[in-house]
């Protein structure tokens, strides 16, 4: 799928300098259930500040007015006891005339994609450590993960690049399909499928771009735009399985711990496809149908009982495991984004979400299930195309404080410091203050 047309909208915006914002969060005495719409947030200062703003209330700008999808209820506006901060470290630009159209952080790596060519920082001191570059004629890298001391790539020209990390370079290791694959099967007829008209290809072959990337159970998932989930086996990197997964380009695929995979696409469809006991290939377990529009991106949270879609059409949806069914129902919507979402991270108990209006948005569920927008970032002079996020601290810790790098169409990359405190150790500091 081309976003382009839409992306063409997008006008120019200010670019952010470094600045911390501040916002209190407060949670009623009252019912648990109860909720409205007062988000407290101080103004952008030029220098970082500790203090926070913390009995005033003013609009987060959650623009509730954009009604997308009528028929599914709203989940934000839930009043939550923390207080967040987050401020702009510092702003990266790897190629300023070329996109950022991918990011992945590992360890204290950050790995930063702008067309074929792939930057590695320092992500504590954001230095650039070295640069691997796939062929030219690959076109843009579309997605990056790891397995171990493995890093793998997705490209425009259909294939998936496996390379090793040696400190100071990366290496091809191989590429997908792998050599003894294709001599495996290139000589049966039935080997092949037919991928437009008078043109066909190995079923293990990607026909067009990758856009999407999972490794997880010893095995790899990759989506095309050519409508199709491949799986390959990790150890040996043969591909296994080929699903014709839908009526139109793939854009995302998100894998939970027990195999369940689940596809979006611009055919404005979720699928989710599971493999049964004693079965070699997997099968359609259900179609999930509320998206109005081409659907973006995918995640899940840590332990998978919740997924999360972004679409064109503005709204996150929120889907959470029926206890009837074996797959997901939709419980509510997430709105405030002014255009399309581009990309969804889950990290810890956070939802951070990246879209066209230049916007990153960071998301908190509270115990009873509904959401609050802890803080809109801004800064970004184009679309937020990727984003990567890691947890600094103890996951267990009642306090966050998560990296956030949002990579946009601008060529830029901004660093962001989020820092979520619980309410009442808040209240605790004041007093001993």
């Amino acid at each position: 799928m081309r976003i382009q047309s839409w992306l063409q909208t997008c006008s120019s915006s200010a670019n952010c300098a470094t600045a911390t914002h501040h916002s209190t969060i407060s949670l009623p005495k009252q019912k648990q259930h109860a909720y409205d719409t007062s988000i407290s947030s101080s103004s952008a200062s030029e220098a970082p500040s500790s203090a926070t703003s913390y009995n005033t209330t003013s609009s987060l700008e959650t623009n509730l007015s954009i009604q997308t999808l009528p028929s599914i209820p709203s989940l934000q506006n839930q009043t939550l006891a923390f207080s967040i901060s987050h401020r702009c470290l510092n702003s990266l630009t790897p190629h300023p005339s070329r996109p950022v159209t991918s990011l992945a952080v590992t360890n204290n790596l950050l790995y930063a994609a702008t067309d074929h060519e792939i930057n590695v920082y320092d992500r504590h001191t954001y230095t650039t450590l070295h640069t691997f570059n796939a062929q030219p004629t690959s076109n843009s890298t579309k997605a990056i993960t790891f397995s171990d001391n493995l890093v793998l790539t997705t490209h425009q020209d259909s294939k998936i690049r496996v390379w090793q990390n040696h400190k100071t370079q990366h290496r091809v290791f191989t590429t997908l399909p792998t050599v003894n694959d294709r001599l495996r099967r290139f000589l049966l007829p039935k080997n092949y499928i037919t991928v437009r008209r008078h043109k066909k290809r190995l079923w293990i072959e990607h026909a067009d771009a990758v856009t999407g990337l999972a490794v997880t159970n010893g095995a790899i998932y990759s989506v095309s735009w050519d409508r199709t989930l491949k799986i390959w086996r990790l150890s040996d990197f043969r591909c296994v399985e080929s699903v014709k997964a839908h009526e139109d380009a793939v854009n995302a695929v998100a894998v939970s711990y027990d195999g369940t995979v689940y596809t979006g696409s611009a055919d404005k469809r979720i699928r989710v496809w599971a493999r049964p006991a004693g079965e070699k290939r997997h099968v359609l377990v259900a179609t999930l149908e509320k998206h109005k529009s081409a659907v973006n991106a995918l995640a899940l949270n840590d332990d998978a009982s919740v997924l999360f879609s972004g679409a064109c059409d503005r709204s996150i949806l929120v889907w959470e495991r029926e206890d009837s069914a074996n797959h997901m129902v939709v419980s509510g919507a997430l709105r405030g984004h002014q255009k399309a979402i581009l990309c969804l991270v889950n990290v810890s108990d956070l939802l951070l979400s990246g879209s066209a209006d230049r916007t990153v948005r960071i998301w908190k569920r509270s115990c009873d299930g509904r959401f609050g927008c802890l803080a809109v970032l801004h800064g970004h002079r184009k679309p937020v195309k990727s984003l990567a996020a890691i947890l600094e601290n103890d996951q267990a810790s009642p306090d966050n404080s998560v990296s956030v790098f949002s990579g946009s169409l601008d060529g830029e990359i901004k660093v962001w410091q989020v820092s979520i405190t619980s309410q009442s150790k808040h209240d605790d500091t004041e007093m001993d203050s």
